[in-house]
């Protein structure tokens, strides 16, 4: 996988406007790559900002595994517990700027594909979750980072085109 360079990582949304991962996030997520045979699947919740010219979504915080989450070598399950404390914590401290806008995990692949699993989990946090439209679902691959873009109605984007620099 390619190593974060002094620029973030971005997307293009179908709307022209970019969904980008800041480089300390960036970095973070990529620790996570399951290289290691025995490495187990990783996750947490994407926090950031909606800029308000709507020209941008910016990840600046990612959660990472916390106690009572569930980890093998091809699943996660997020527990609510500890990443709701980081999300609510992130939220007062930025004085309401820092929101949540979605969801990362990885795959011991080096493209990742959503399974069903992901698919079925990304409608339901869709249908469930309290946020700010659209969220973001983010897959981190042994090569590639991957995301894909959901709205209220429950529909999620086809892969968003990453923007090479």
């Amino acid at each position: 996988m390619a190593t974060p360079s002094q620029l973030p990582l971005q997307f293009i949304r179908a709307d022209g406007s970019c969904f980008e991962v800041s480089i300390t996030a960036w970095s973070v997520l990529q620790q996570f790559a399951q290289h290691n045979i025995c490495a187990t699947e990783a996750g947490g919740v994407l926090l950031g900002r909606h800029l308000r010219d709507r020209s941008a979504i910016i990840v600046d915080v990612i959660t990472i595994p916390q106690p009572g989450d569930h980890r093998s070598r091809s699943r996660f399950h997020r527990s609510r517990k500890h990443h709701q404390a980081i999300i609510n914590k992130v939220w007062s401290e930025s004085g309401g700027t820092c929101t949540y806008l979605g969801e990362w995990h990885t795959h011991p692949e080096e493209i990742p594909t959503p399974s069903l699993v992901d698919w079925n989990d990304w409608r339901r946090h869709l249908r469930e979750d309290h946020y700010t439209e659209p969220i973001f679902f983010i897959i981190v691959g042994t090569m590639e980072i991957r995301a894909w873009e959901g709205c209220r109605q429950g529909l999620i984007a086809p892969l968003l085109a990453r923007l090479e620099k």
